[in-house]
């Protein structure tokens, strides 16, 4: 179970970056591909398969939030990954401060990956 968990958990998250870089395209392109209703749902869709995959995944595992380092800051990771694409996707007063949000957003996501590839929150100082 641990196994189609896991690879269930990285296929959503590899659709939920993949969609978030597209929605940012369009944003700084001005494309009406952004209004589409099915834009505006799937990335909901996506997510809560993703969070759902991700708590399973520490019962699973048996390693909590606030229990053991990586996975607290993976979860504070993700927040600000949140914030970020909530400033570059909408409430970014202009394309400069969506565009600064939109890269950080980006730049978080690969820090929240390489998290949990290693289970080491300072893994780019060894």
């Amino acid at each position: 179970m641990y196994f189609a968990v896991k690879h269930i958990h990285m296929l959503c998250a590899l659709l939920s970056i993949s969609g978030f870089i597209l929605r940012g395209f369009w944003m700084l392109t001005n494309s009406p591909m952004r209004e589409k209703r099915l834009i505006k749902i799937l990335p909901h869709i996506i997510d809560t398969l993703l969070l759902t995959s991700a708590i399973t995944l520490t019962f699973l595992i048996q390693q909590y939030p606030f229990v053991d380092t990586w996975v607290t800051i993976k979860i504070f990771a993700l927040l600000t990954y949140i914030a970020l694409g909530l400033v570059a996707l909408r409430f970014g007063k202009n394309k400069i401060q969506r565009g600064g949000a939109f890269i950080l957003a980006v730049l978080t996501f690969c820090y929240i990956v390489l998290l949990a590839r290693s289970h080491n929150p300072l893994f780019f100082i060894q």
